[in-house]
């Protein structure tokens, strides 16, 4: 990974070819979540750091016959792959850099960047093995009608804090691909592995220009490039809140908008499921997956069990038994199995969803409170135990509001009809999962969940092969998948008549 030492001096806003400082001259530090102190230093952006930044990405996307989206597609091609190579030779670096700035376990950091260079990988074969343009029988020898794809512009994309470089790389790759410029905003408590990435474009090859990052928060930088009327799309994945400002802003001038807003998303386990120990240990497991893996803190996160009555006291006591075995700390160290959250206000956020869960008549099964410090977890790290709520209904706040923590929800069912009902009543509809042996219900009820995603025997697995997108306040849009770089372009339809002739509408 590159030794910049201009970022190392506050220079992380990359416009035009060049490392800068905001323009106030602003910082902000960077917090490791295991111990709260700070470990790095970044400029904090603004507008005027915004509109230099567009104004480079029009620059590169406008530029005449030099400009990106003239660039061949094979030669468009290569440089993903290039970037992919180059994920891969510094992957244990931006594993550990991924852990300290966002908390989850270097393992996690590590799988990460592996389904980055993955991501980058499948675009640039996407895109490079399209057909030339989709011809269109206009009904006559004398017309050639045929339907091409072209960039859509200067995209501006806005990524989270929970996954901060693989949510980058779904929107970064595609519309690389597809022959854009952009603007990257990553979270402002998050980005240093897209300052990282943006340095490895630079060093693959990519033009000036063409790939610009401006740190800095949401309600001066994000808010700005939504309504930039130089930026043609802007895809962002967050909360439902910056989301709904994100497309209203945009609306100003009809730009392309993607979002991706986050779910409630139901884990349905059936009886059946578990009428083997094999079955029953397995889904045991995918629940404590579903739930806890990067602290909750995942927008697909299986934060809602809806099991079957007959097999529910079994499964929720052996979910809360493992749940408090989870071995809590430091993401770097060996044998951790789960890391802090982000931030003190997202740990008291959790906190506080518990708190009323409990009011409203919710049973703990395990979790709850902040552990005890140890060696490898600090007192002053932003930990919180795995929570299992029992005995929850659709009437509670934990159970209809994104937690974004290790909060695991308990409500069960009696009828497939019901469990269907309990899983699409929600605002959401990101993704969800059905367990059970029997084949024909489980084409059944996945059939009938309305959710983007929906697993089957399994929780989490995704493809860059195949769309991701949701349903309800889940948002609008895909990523991965052809649809993932068709967000990423327009369509234009070309149609040359061979024999020109007057129309003759008038006489005269």
């Amino acid at each position: 990974m590159a030794d910049n030492t201009e970022q190392q001096a506050g220079k992380t806003i990359h416009a035009g070819g060049d490392w800068l400082e905001a323009v106030s001259g602003a910082t902000r530090e960077i917090i490791d979540p295991a111990d709260a102190l700070p470990f790095a230093v970044v400029a904090e952006g603004d507008e005027k750091d915004t509109d230099i930044a567009v104004a480079a990405a029009r620059a590169a996307f406008d530029g005449g016959r030099g400009a990106w989206p003239l660039t061949p597609v094979t030669e468009r091609a290569a440089l993903l792959r290039r970037v992919a190579d180059l994920l891969v030779r510094d992957r244990e670096e931006l594993g550990l850099l991924e852990s300290r700035d966002a908390g989850k376990t270097v393992e996690e950091g590590r799988v990460d960047i592996d389904c980055v260079a993955d991501a980058f990988r499948y675009f640039a074969d996407l895109v490079a093995g399209e057909a030339p343009g989709r011809v269109v029988d206009a009904g006559t020898p004398e017309v050639h009608s045929v339907v091409v794809h072209e960039p859509v512009g200067v995209c501006a994309l806005i990524t989270p804090w929970n996954y901060p470089l693989l949510q980058a790389s779904w929107k970064i790759a595609p519309a690389l691909a597809a022959g854009n410029t952009f603007v990257v905003k990553p979270s402002e408590i998050t980005p240093l592995t897209t300052i990282a990435l943006i340095d490895l474009l630079v060093e693959a090859g990519l033009p000036a220009g063409v790939a610009n990052i401006v740190t800095g928060p949401g309600h001066s930088v994000g808010a700005r490039l939504a309504e930039h009327p130089d930026v043609d799309l802007v895809s962002f994945t967050g909360g439902l809140i910056s989301g709904t400002k994100v497309a209203q802003a945009a609306a100003v001038t009809v730009k392309k908008v993607a979002l991706e807003l986050g779910g409630k998303n139901p884990n349905v386990v059936f009886a059946d499921a578990c009428a083997t120990e094999e079955g029953f240990d397995t889904a045991v497991d995918q629940a404590l997956n579903a739930a806890f893996i990067h602290s909750g803190q995942v927008c697909s996160a299986g934060a809602r069990l809806i099991v079957e009555e007959t097999v529910r006291e079994r499964f929720v006591a052996e979910l809360a038994r493992r749940a408090e075995k989870i071995r809590l700390g430091r993401g770097t160290e060996d044998g951790v199995e789960c890391g802090p959250l982000v931030s003190e206000q997202q740990r008291a956020k959790t906190e506080s969803y518990v708190a009323a869960a409990l009011a409203e008549g919710a049973v703990l099964r395990s979790g709850g409170k902040r552990p005890e410090p140890t060696a490898t977890r600090p007192a002053t790290g932003y930990f919180y135990e795995p929570t299992v709520l029992d005995q929850c209904h659709r009437e509670m706040t934990v159970v209809r509001e994104e937690v974004f923590g290790p909060v695991l929800t308990v409500e069960t069912f009696r009828t497939e009809d019901e469990a269907v009902a309990l899983a699409n009543d929600t605002e959401y509809g990101l993704a969800g999962a059905v367990w059970t042996a029997d084949a024909g219900r489980a084409r059944r009820v996945a059939g009938r969940l309305r959710h983007g995603t929906v697993w089957i025997n399994d929780f989490h697995p995704y493809l860059p092969q195949a769309e991701w997108g949701g349903f309800g306040k889940s948002g609008v849009g895909r990523e991965l998948g052809p649809a993932g770089l068709a967000e990423y372009r327009e369509a234009k339809h070309v149609y040359q008549n061979l024999a020109p002739r007057p129309v003759r509408w008038f006489a005269g």
